[in-house]
């Protein structure tokens, strides 16, 4: 081996050696960030945290007797019902 392919190897080496610390710097700096970010955008947001949104109370979860009544008297499944029950109310 001459001095021109040593030089050659080193200098190869040298540029895998650069490129594996850039990389390490860069994962270091992205690693490196706060680690309360998150919990400060989910204080931010705890406003909208499904506990405190209206579909989830206890009274708005459950459909009213009279808002089933009105959901059902146009459908299909009323009329059916209510043509079974005058066939039988016939007799």
């Amino acid at each position: 081996m001459d001095f021109a392919e040593i030089k050659k190897a080193l200098l190869e080496e040298k540029e895998k050696y650069d490129a594996e610390q850039e990389f390490k710097a860069t994962v270091k700096k992205v690693y490196s960030r706060p680690k309360n970010y998150l919990t400060k955008q989910v204080k931010k947001a705890g406003k909208q945290s499904p506990g405190s949104l209206e579909c989830f109370k206890e009274e708005n979860m459950y459909y009213t007797e009279r808002e089933t009544q009105d959901y059902l008297a146009g459908t299909s499944y009323m009329e059916t019902y209510n043509a079974i029950k005058e066939q039988d109310d016939w007799n």
